[in-house]
Parts: structure tokens; C-alpha cells; sequence
């Protein structure tokens, strides 16, 4: 049991594991010394009530004096004379007490509430908790791989090993986190420009189900070694694969019976780009599974082809609708053009769906086929470019609400690393740039980029412009701010170092140097790496923590101080004694 324990890398493990073991723990201290402040407060708040239900006259009397007293206020004129003081602008009338803390920037809070029928509320919240829950989870697993890089002996375990744990850590982050989250919204989408209910909350359900055990026994199959013999993205075994197909089918025909009884004549571009994601990532998923086609050259094929239309043709598709949508109701605007939505809708199923095999450059694979790849590569030029210009022109006119808005920084950012990241994406796919980048770090950075700059970026875009919306509860904006930075500058700290890495280890492979020293080369690379994922995993907590503020806010009670205070109980214990 001793040898067992000092296993570095049990140590590291359970070490992330009583972090946020610890961090609850701080919470519920914390909630614990509220629960006491405020049954204090509500004993001492009691023997208020009881002493002003037997306050003399008098002492009402000289409440009633001391509260004019205080709403006493200057007639204007007392140092000119008769003189009648005028503010035709109302500067005065506008003049407020700070409060706040004076080197952070007050945010503007949303207000308003969204009436949204409670058992759709209950679904979408259970979907965005399920994907917070699963994104701190994959994340946590992210985080340990990535000290692993630094001290690759920290373990000598088989089920801690880098090859089970990395496709754990991304297929949670894929299926759990991002796809869960992505599901939740539609759920609140699709119903709101139909103005129609969603068809069945039952199938909504089994959907959540269905998909969470999909990664719950995903991971621990992984875990175990039980998996599917390579191929990225698809390590999960078919059976497991198939709960989470059948999630996804169940909630097309949900969701294609919700816009059929919608009560709006048009169907709006967020339901074109959500239902046809839905559809693709099924037929993906079929070809990928099929075994028809798993042998040699076929295999490598399918697996560029499932790869890459995982990504642009399920994640980036679906949030793209959710884009169309969201972003217009937080600024409070019309998208800027239907027509490039559709321009950039149509293009992407065009190009996207053929550059899978630009992964393979300089393989067996046919040259032709290379070569399509290529050249869809330079085509997505069109639809990324469509979409990043309809995103910058809707935002135009609203670029000074970002330092007044939590919010806004994360669409923006989100649509710099859309264009950025997927530009970079057809800069990969030429074969010079190919021979150095290929197989190296450059790869995981541009994934992050991708997945993490513009699809988790997006996702956490919506969550703080809905969940407000539909708890009427803002998260704190000092640890939104928090959540932003640290999450911004940890993504460029990861992959601006794994860039750079990647591109001198790909010289020295040119150069046809010993590829001990590519190794040797990228191990302060990797501490950066390690540092920018630290910080990365530290604002997904914070973000769940903010996500748990949304929806369980705290409760102030307050202690009656000013006479005005004092008064409105005593007129109240009145009024019910009559």
C-alpha cells in the first residue's frame, strides 16, 4: 500500500481531486457562516418587529420629525437671493454615490426576464449543468496530461497512462461538455422563433439520459482499455457510441415536430444551421462506425473524413445557428445580413465536407484526393470570412457597450478565433507549410485554438446572456472577469508557446536532425503549455462557480437602519392590526 501511495502520479491525482474537494468544502464554510449570519440577523430582525409593534407615540413621533429631517433639501436659490437656480440638463438629478471599488469597471447588469414555461427552464438548466459538470470533469483530466508533458515518470500506472487518459479527456470535453451545452440551448432556441412550446419535454429527457451515460461509460471503458482500436474522436466502443446516436436522433424528430406546429411562417437560419448539424454529426457517426470501410487506406479516409466533419459539420455548425440567434438578442439587434448566413451556410456544407483528408498530406492516400482537400481548405475562405464579417457588422455600433458588458468580450473573442483560427486552419493545409507543422505540437495547438477559442468561448457567450435571462439572477462581475482573463490569456499562453515548439521541432526535422532533439527542444514549450492549461482548468472553476450563483443566488436580509426603514415596518404592522 505504501509503494502504491508514493506513486507520484496517484499523488498528482489525488491531489486535483481535493481541489475541488477543498473549493466546495470553502463553500459550504461559507455558506455555513451565511446560514448563521443570517439566522441572527432574523432573530435580531424579530426583536425589531416585536419593539416597534409597542412603540410609544412619541418616539413614532420623533421618527416621523427625524425622517423629514433627513429629507431635507436646498430650495437652490439660498446664495442668490430670489434667484431661481435652473439644471436644463438634469446633470444634478444624475448625480450618484460610488460604491463600487474605483479601479474595477462597474458592469452593466441585463435586468429583465425571459418567460420561458418552468418545466422548459427546468430541461435547459439540467443540460447546461450536465455540460459544467462534464467540461470542469474533462478538464481536470486535461489538467493532468498536461503536468505529464513536465514530468512524463510521475506514474506507473496502466490506468493513468497518457494513451487511455487523453481520448478520455477529449471525448468528455467533445460529447460531454460542449455537445451537452449545445443541445440545452437548442432546446431554448428553437421553440423561441417558432414561438411555439417544445413538442415533448419526455424526449428531452431521454436525451439528457442517453447521453450522459454515452460518456459516464465512455470514460470508464477508456479508462479500463476497452476501446475502439485508434481513430481520434471515436475511441468510445459502438454501443456506447449508439446511446449517445440515439440522444441525438430522438431529439431531431423532437425538435423538427417543434418548428412543424410553430406559429411564425418563416424558419429562421439558427433552426438551418442547429437541425442540420444534428443530422450530419448522425451520419458521421454511422460512416465512422460502419466497418465496411475500416481496412487500410479506407480506414484512414473515414477517419479524416469523421475527424474534421466532427468538428466543422457538429460543433462548429451548431454553434454557428446559436450565433444567428444569441448574439442579435444580446446586443438587441438585427443580425446585420440573412443573405451572407445563408451565403456562409451553404458554403461551408460545400467545402467543409470535403477537406477531412488534408490530415493526410504526403500519405498513400490518392494525390487527387489531397489535392480536393487543399483546395475546399482555400474555399472555406468563403464561408469563415461571411460569417466573421456578419458577426463584426452586427456588433458594429455597439463596441463601447464592451466595457460596460461582461458579456460582450466573449462574443467578441469568439469571432477573432473564428476567423483567426479557421484562416490558420487553411494555412495548415498547404503542403509546405504540411511538411513542417504535421505531427507535431502545432496540431494541438490549432485544436485548441478551434475548440476552446471559438466553440467554448461561444458557448460560454450564451450561458451568461440566457441563464440570467432565465433565473433573473446575474452572476458577480468581478469573477466573469475573472473567468475572461484567465481563460483568454491561458489559450494564448498554450497554444502561442506550442506554435512556436512545434515550428523549431519541424525544422530540426527537416534539417533531418535525431528526433530525440525535437523532444529535447519542446520541453520548456511544454511548461508553458502546462502553465496556460493550469490557468485555463482554474477558470472553469470559476465559471462553475459562477453558473451556481445564476442559479442559486444568495439571500441578503436586511436590518432596518434609517428612520424611513423603521417607519415603513412600523406603517405596515399598522395597517395590518386594522
Amino acid at each position: 500500500m505504501d509503494e502504491f501511495l508514493n506513486e507520484p502520479g496517484l499523488q498528482i491525482t489525488i491531489i486535483l481531486i481535493l481541489l475541488p474537494i477543498i473549493f466546495a468544502l470553502i463553500l459550504i464554510l461559507i455558506k455555513v457562516n451565511r446560514m448563521i449570519s443570517n439566522t441572527l440577523k432574523k432573530r435580531e430582525l424579530k426583536k425589531i418587529y416585536q419593539h416597534l409593534g409597542s412603540l410609544p407615540p412619541q418616539e413614532v413621533a420623533a421618527l416621523e420629525k427625524r425622517k423629514k429631517e433627513l429629507e431635507f433639501q436646498l430650495s437652490g436659490n439660498e446664495l442668490s437671493s430670489s434667484k431661481n437656480v435652473k439644471d436644463p440638463r438634469g446633470l444634478v438629478d444624475q448625480a450618484n454615490e460610488v460604491h463600487d471599488i474605483r479601479f474595477l469597471q462597474s458592469k452593466r447588469k441585463e435586468g429583465g426576464k425571459i418567460l420561458v414555461p418552468e418545466e422548459e427552464k427546468k430541461l435547459i438548466l439540467w443540460f447546461l449543468g450536465c455540460s459544467v459538470f462534464w467540461l470542469f470533469m474533462g478538464t481536470t483530466v486535461g489538467e493532468y496530461l498536461g503536468i505529464k508533458f513536465v514530468a512524463p515518470d510521475s506514474d506507473h500506472l496502466s490506468w493513468l497512462s497518457f494513451g487511455r487518459l487523453r481520448p478520455v479527456h477529449t471525448n468528455m470535453v467533445f460529447w460531454g461538455w460542449a455537445s451537452m451545452a449545445m443541445l440545452g440551448f437548442s432546446y431554448y432556441v428553437i421553440p423561441r422563433v417558432g414561438n411555439t412550446k417544445i413538442f415533448s419535454l419526455k424526449i428531452g429527457y431521454w436525451s439528457l439520459i442517453l447521453m450522459n451515460s454515452a460518456v459516464f461509460l465512455g470514460s470508464i471503458c477508456l479508462m479500463a482499455g476497452i476501446n475502439n482500436s485508434g481513430g481520434e474522436y471515436r475511441e468510445y466502443i459502438w454501443p456506447v457510441m449508439l446511446l449517445f446516436a440515439t440522444g441525438i436522433v430522438i431529439s431531431i424528430y423532437n425538435h423538427i415536430k417543434t418548428i412543424e406546429f410553430r406559429k411564425t411562417e418563416e424558419i429562421y437560419v439558427s433552426n438551418w444551421y442547429v437541425v442540420s448539424a444534428m443530422m450530419y454529426v448522425v451520419v458521421i457517426l454511422i460512416v465512422a462506425y460502419l466497418p465496411f470501410w475500416q481496412d487500410g487506406l479506407g480506414e484512414t479516409i473515414t477517419q479524416g473524413y469523421f475527424m474534421h466533419q466532427g468538428v466543422g459539420m457538429w460543433f462548429m455548425f451548431f454553434n454557428l445557428g446559436l450565433m444567428y440567434y444569441f448574439l442579435p438578442q444580446e446586443l438587441n439587434s438585427p443580425v446585420y445580413s440573412y443573405s451572407l448566413s445563408i451565403l456562409a451556410f451553404w458554403t461551408q456544407i460545400l467545402f467543409y465536407t470535403l477537406i477531412g483528408t488534408h490530415h493526410f498530406i504526403f500519405s498513400a492516400i490518392p494525390w487527387w484526393m489531397q489535392t480536393v482537400a487543399i483546395v475546399a481548405s482555400v474555399g472555406m475562405v468563403i464561408p469563415v470570412t461571411a460569417g466573421s464579417v456578419n458577426f463584426m457588422m452586427t456588433i458594429r455600433g455597439s463596441w463601447h457597450r464592451l466595457k460596460l458588458s461582461y458579456v460582450l468580450p466573449f462574443y467578441v473573442v469568439s469571432v477573432i478565433f473564428y476567423f483567426t483560427g479557421s484562416m490558420q486552419g487553411t494555412a495548415e493545409a498547404f503542403r509546405t507549410t504540411n511538411l513542417l507543422w504535421h505531427f507535431t505540437d502545432f496540431t494541438v495547438a490549432h485544436s485548441h485554438l478551434t475548440m476552446y477559442g471559438i466553440i467554448t468561448f461561444m458557448l460560454w457567450s450564451f450561458t451568461y446572456t440566457l441563464v440570467p435571462r432565465l433565473t433573473s439572477h446575474e452572476p458577480p462581475s468581478i469573477t466573469v472577469g475573472l473567468h475572461f482573463w484567465m481563460a483568454l490569456i491561458g489559450v494564448l499562453v498554450y497554444t502561442i508557446s506550442l506554435m512556436i515548439g512545434s515550428t523549431e521541432k519541424g525544422m530540426l526535422w527537416i534539417d533531418k536532425k535525431p528526433f530525440i532533439e525535437g523532444v529535447v527542444k519542446m520541453v520548456p514549450f511544454w511548461l508553458w503549455r502546462a502553465i496556460g492549461g493550469t490557468m485555463m482548468w482554474i477558470s472553469h472553476i470559476i465559471f462553475a462557480y459562477n453558473f451556481y450563483r445564476m442559479i442559486c443566488p444568495r439571500k441578503e436580509i436586511r436590518i432596518p437602519e434609517t428612520p424611513s426603514e423603521i417607519l415603513d415596518i412600523v406603517h405596515t404592522q399598522q395597517n395590518k392590526a386594522l
